[in-house]
């Protein structure tokens, strides 16, 4: 072992941490994401379904993300969730049928505004299930230190 060789380990710790550490930072906005529509969901009759679904989809693009970024792999500024799944490595996709990938993707964009409709409370409750399915997916891929909240 050369005396250069613990300085050169030393150098790489910090990219690595980084990206752990933005990785943390993406797990937790997702799983922000999904408790806000879970705690939504409990209001049952007075429930802003559009805006759970909204949640719902944003935890599982931020879950998406979140693994891109622990692959080093680049992805766009998108909330198309079929265009972020086709970036992960195939044995690493969750399993979310088309369908569900552009419902999701729809409730990111058209949902959102006058003209959509009203969601049903059963497919909000549909929509975070699939989330809680995506989280437990993604976190069983990445890095533990990424699972880990930063004690302050």
């Amino acid at each position: 072992m050369s005396a250069r060789q613990p300085e050169m380990e030393r150098s790489c710790m910090p990219e690595i941490d980084g990206v752990v550490t933005v990785v943390r930072e993406w797990v937790v906005k997702a799983d922000s994401d999904l408790t806000a529509a879970a705690a939504l969901l409990r209001l049952k009759d007075g429930c802003p379904t559009d805006v759970v679904c909204f949640h719902a989809q944003q935890s599982v693009e931020k879950y998406l993300k979140a693994f891109l970024v622990s692959e080093s792999v680049d992805f766009p500024k998108t909330h198309d969730l079929e265009r972020l799944i086709a970036l992960l490595p195939p044995r690493s996709r969750p399993t979310l049928s088309v369908e569900d990938q552009g419902k999701l993707t729809e409730y990111a964009t058209a949902a959102r505004y006058p003209g959509w409709g009203p969601i049903p409370l059963s497919e909000a409750r549909r929509a975070v299930a699939t989330a809680r399915r995506v989280r437990k997916h993604i976190r069983g891929l990445l890095p533990r230190g990424a699972l880990r909240r930063r004690s302050r």
